[in-house]
C-alpha cells in the first residue's frame, strides 16, 4: 500500500470538519510551497571569496591568535605565581 493510499484511508476516519481543515492546509501548502533549499558542499564553495579574506592571510591570523593566547596564558600563570609567592 502506498503512502497516498494509507493517507486516504486515514482521512476517511476524520470528521467532515477535520477533512475540511486538512483540505485547507493542503491547499495552502500547495499554493505557497516552501522553496527548496540547496545543500552545499565545501568543494562547491571553495574559492568564492577573494584572497586574502578580511585583508589577512589565514595562517598569519592563526599564528597571531596563538601568540596572543600564549601571552594571555603566561600573564595569568605569572599573576597566580605572584599571588601565591
Amino acid at each position: 500500500m502506498t503512502l497516498y493510499e494509507e493517507l486516504r484511508q486515514q482521512t476517511d476516519q476524520l470528521t467532515a470538519a477535520e477533512q475540511l481543515r486538512l483540505m485547507s492546509y493542503l491547499a495552502e501548502k500547495v499554493h505557497h510551497p516552501k522553496p527548496e533549499t540547496k545543500q552545499y558542499y565545501w568543494h562547491d564553495i571553495k574559492g568564492i571569496t577573494p584572497y586574502p579574506l578580511m585583508g589577512e592571510d589565514a595562517q598569519v591570523w592563526v599564528s597571531r591568535s596563538r601568540r596572543m593566547s600564549d601571552v594571555m596564558r603566561e600573564g595569568v600563570v605569572q599573576g597566580q605565581e605572584n599571588e601565591s609567592g
